[in-house]
């Protein structure tokens, strides 16, 4: 039984912090460019303007375009909470797989670059074929970091990777080192940030995400605004989870719990921060170099793979 409600209170802490998350990644950014910035609650009054607007669809949008949003934003939930945020021992704790995990990120993306196309507007086309690009060359460097990781622990459950790496000495490890590189990178570019993609614009040579949702209005853009925050969440969580899993209750421990929730925030709050400086401090790279940068995650996340698999370490 309380399994089940620490697993609810999962659900309900990801889908309620991750506007919350974004909007301190935009207020850092502003004090950092010396604005004062509109505050980390300004996602919120978003979402909240737009469910309080009427929705405008196209003549020709089929079904497909119509719940796109709705999956979209079921995905990513489902993602977030699968991921070992507060605890280990959960209901779902089985099904955290790190495969599926990309499977579930790989589901999202073919659903709203259907979605973009479905229209037939030339940014729709566009962004739906930058998309499939980026996640063509992000999802195996992805899939090298997960089995770095699980190499170390022996498993591909998310779960056992926390459990393992928690409980070993704290140092550097080599191969975890390069595949925290190569995780960063593939973070940014997965999740539209510069120097792949910049949120903040709406230029036809630069985006890729908002090229695919500018069809969409009122509820339906929030939820898709609201999905693209659980998905910055959860590969946040993931880090987390891969490099930083101390802090998280185990097995039987109800008792961590209070200290998880603080040590969440924190990490939250420092990786959060830490995307606004690099943000800041970088610029954003032609669509034609994105190739070249995940090729280069992809390298590292290969490398620290070897390292483990020649040196042990």
């Amino acid at each position: 039984m309380n399994g089940i409600l620490i697993q609810l209170l999962q659900n309900a802490l990801v889908v309620l912090i991750a506007p919350l998350l974004l909007g301190w990644i935009n207020q850092c950014r502003a004090w950092l460019q010396n604005r004062s910035g509109a505050g980390v609650l300004q996602p919120y009054r978003n979402l909240i303007k737009l469910f309080h607007k009427d929705a405008v669809l196209a003549h020709n949008a089929s079904p497909l375009f119509l719940f796109m949003p709705y999956i979209l934003f079921v995905t990513m939930w489902l993602a977030a909470a699968l991921v070992p945020v507060i605890a280990t021992d959960l209901p779902l704790s089985p099904a955290v797989d790190v495969i599926a995990l990309v499977g579930i990120f790989a589901l999202a993306r073919v659903f709203i670059s259907l979605a973009a196309m479905d229209i037939g507007t030339s940014f729709g086309t566009l962004g739906a074929r930058r998309e499939m690009l980026v996640g063509f060359l992000a999802e195996p460097a992805l899939l090298m970091v997960f089995f770095t990781a699980a190499m170390i622990s022996q498993s591909t459950s998310l779960v056992t990777i926390v459990e393992t790496l928690a409980h070993k000495q704290f140092m550097i490890y080599p191969s975890l080192a390069f595949a925290a590189v190569a995780f960063v990178m593939v973070l940014l570019a997965e999740n539209a940030r510069i120097p792949v993609d910049n949120p903040a614009t709406h230029l036809e040579l630069t985006m890729i995400h908002e090229a695919m949702i500018m069809e969409y209005s009122a509820r339906h853009l929030a939820l898709v605004e609201w999905a693209s925050a659980l998905k910055l969440l959860a590969y946040f969580t993931i880090g987390f989870a891969l490099f930083l899993p101390w802090g998280i209750a185990e097995t039987g421990n109800l008792n961590a719990l209070p200290l998880a929730l603080v040590a969440l925030f924190l990490k939250l709050a420092a990786a959060g921060a830490g995307l606004a400086l690099l943000e800041t401090v970088s610029a954003k790279m032609r669509i034609f170099r994105v190739p070249e940068f995940m090729g280069t995650a992809f390298l590292l996340a290969v490398l620290g793979m070897l390292i483990h698999f020649l040196l042990g370490s």
